[in-house]
């Protein structure tokens, strides 16, 4: 399963550089207080660099579908 990451935007983007700005806007924050949750890879790690002062960075922990877990479920049912 991917890893994922809740992405928090803390603190204000007046003054700073149109590039961080962008950076912002592209991972979908818009107020300060707003929460994205991302699948990690590559690119969004060097975006969350650009804006490191900027935003607060938290790993998400991501259960089964509930398919899956139904499946499960089913599976334990039938051996019993």
């Amino acid at each position: 399963m991917a890893k994922q990451l809740k992405i928090t935007l803390v603190k204000s983007t007046i003054g700073t550089l149109k590039k961080q700005k962008a950076t912002i806007e592209a991972l979908g924050l818009t107020k300060i207080g707003t929460s994205k949750i991302h699948n990690d890879n590559p690119c969004l790690q060097g975006q969350i660099k650009v804006v490191k002062h900027l935003i607060s960075v938290e790993e998400v922990v991501v259960s089964a579908p509930k398919k899956a877990r139904a499946k499960k479920a089913e599976a334990v049912e039938a051996a019993n």
